[in-house]
């Protein structure tokens, strides 16, 4: 059994000390094939980018024996030997204007101390120019850059100081399209899509294949992938999980595949869960953990977004277009960094799905969210969770809503909100929070909060804002909210409950 890549992102570390590695070289073989490939490709984080580059980076550098067991290996291809100007991003955190360049500049003289060269311009874009120019008395150049965008997402709080790294980078970039005669191929890679405007202003040669069916599998595992590649470390996991193969797999899929990036909605897994997931022997919210996305918690706030419409969201093409630093859109954001994904596309009206990949998302994002609207600390949203759904199925009534009082206790008092809006987010995202913990049916109207619990029994709630618990628990009998649920074999219990003075109040219980 093959030792897990966990950690490593350079294939040649990968084949030489003989860990897995899930063979995409036919997908990479459609790219490097092409005389003259200018590509950028988005995809969230630890997603297996920087893996990407490397082995393109070995492709170009001629080295055909690391791919010996490899589908490229026997195909067509020459593997010729190109000068390679490899850049990562990730590796240097801007702190300024100045950072940034220097960081560029040291890059490049390393690169060009490599190939024996000598650069006279101590500008950064006139110093690449220059690098180039000259790199191409030896063959043409391949360009590859990762996390092309990172030094604009580290700093995207600081508006004035993400436009200054914009223009800076900008200005690097333009000098691929200035030096195309010298260039055999380019990819960029990033998280985020900038407009051509912003980020690749000049560069109008750029192909972003982010979204074609054809790579929409370059990156993440497919179901397939997952089976042939990962059998033996399945079949290790299953001695643990004590289940058959065929739910071990149904659970694997709930919790990690899902994403999806072109119409034709081929899903893959989270790389990097995966390899954990197999490593630890033991489901847990990998992915989302590594990275916690407060400035998108605080995008979503400011933006007043009503969070029951974002699973399950309709857009149109524009939606992946861009963004930009002066007017950043959620939805966008969200799908670039992977929160959503596309779960369908109507192509009469050319519109896109968009809904929580995976459990592992959708679970760990609306536990961040209850945090963010709740002021509970996301360690305890869990616990209160699990808190509320025992009191449920031991019908100790007096729990549960002592329990959901806690999410509203420590709402700042002068905070300046949508109040009735406000507490509806933080009743739908409990509610979401509990149906996901029990695998339930958790229904909510839009507009006004009704909430119903499938579970062992079922629960429906209607809550009045400043109103009346027996009014609310009429609003339920006289419009019938019950009936769709009678003749199920299931208790059904209906709850009129009172919102007065921030929280919870009282609350009117019938059994039906």
């Amino acid at each position: 059994m093959k030792r897990l890549p966990v950690g490593i992102q350079t294939f040649r570390d990968i084949i030489q000390n003989d860990y897995l590695y899930v063979d995409k070289t036919d997908k990479i073989f459609d790219l490097v094939n092409n005389p003259k490939g200018v590509y950028f490709f988005s995809r969230p984080r630890r997603f297996g980018k920087s893996l990407l580059i490397s082995t393109l980076n070995e492709i170009f550098e001629g080295e055909k024996e690391l791919f010996k067991d490899l589908w490229i290996y026997k195909a067509d291809y020459a593997w010729e030997k190109y000068p390679v100007v490899r850049i990562d991003f990730s590796r240097k955190k801007a702190e300024n204007g100045k950072d940034l360049k220097g960081f560029i500049l040291h890059q490049l003289e390393n690169i060009a101390g490599k190939y024996g060269i000598s650069l006279k311009h101590d500008q950064y874009d006139e110093a690449f120019d220059e690098l180039l120019t000259k790199l191409s008395g030896i063959n043409k150049v391949v360009v590859l850059i990762d996390e092309y965008d990172k030094p604009i997402i580290d700093n995207i709080e600081n508006k004035e100081l993400a436009i200054e790294l914009r223009e800076i980078l900008k200005g690097f970039y333009t000098i691929i399209k200035a030096c195309d005669e010298y260039i055999r191929f380019v990819l960029l890679t990033g998280v985020s899509k900038f407009s051509r405007a912003g980020v690749f202003s000049g560069l109008n040669n750029l192909k972003d294949i982010s979204m074609n069916a054809g790579y929409s599998s370059l990156l993440g595992i497919t179901r397939q992938e997952m089976v042939s590649c990962f059998k033996e470390h399945i079949d290790q996991f299953l001695e643990s999980e004590g289940i058959d193969k065929s739910e071990l797999i149904k659970k694997i899929t709930y919790w990690y595949d899902g994403f999806c990036f072109s119409r034709s909605c081929e899903k893959v897994f989270n790389p990097f869960s995966m390899l954990l997931l197999f490593d630890n022997a033991e489901f847990s919210n990998y992915w989302f953990e590594s990275a916690t996305p407060s400035f998108l918690i605080k995008l979503i706030k400011g933006k007043d977004l009503d969070l029951s419409r974002l699973d399950g969201v309709k857009v149109d093409e524009s939606a992946f277009s861009s963004y930009e630093i002066e007017n950043l859109k959620v939805v966008p954001i969200l799908f670039q960094t992977g929160y959503l994904t596309i779960t369908g596309y109507d192509k009469e009206r050319m519109e896109y799905t968009l809904a929580y990949p995976n459990f592992e998302v959708k679970n760990s994002m609306i536990k961040c969210l209850a945090e963010a609207y709740s002021y509970v600390e996301r360690e305890l949203v869990h616990g209160y969770a699990w808190k509320l759904i025992d009191a449920l199925r031991e019908h100790d009534f007096e729990l549960f809503f002592d329990t959901l009082r806690v999410f509203f206790a420590d709402i700042p008092y002068d905070l300046h909100i949508n109040k009735e809006k406000y507490y509806q987010t933080i009743f739908y995202l409990i509610f979401s929070l509990i149906g996901l913990k029990v695998k339930a049916e958790v229904k909510t109207n839009k507009g006004r909060i009704d909430a119903v619990i499938i579970d062992k029994d079922i629960y429906i709630f209607e809550f009045k804002f400043n109103g009346d618990k027996d009014n609310a628990l009429k609003q339920i009998r006289d419009k019938k909210y019950f009936e769709k649920y009678q003749g199920v074999g299931k208790e059904i219990y209906l709850f009129g409950v009172e919102f007065t003075d921030r929280n919870i109040g009282d609350w009117a219980l019938e059994k039906l």
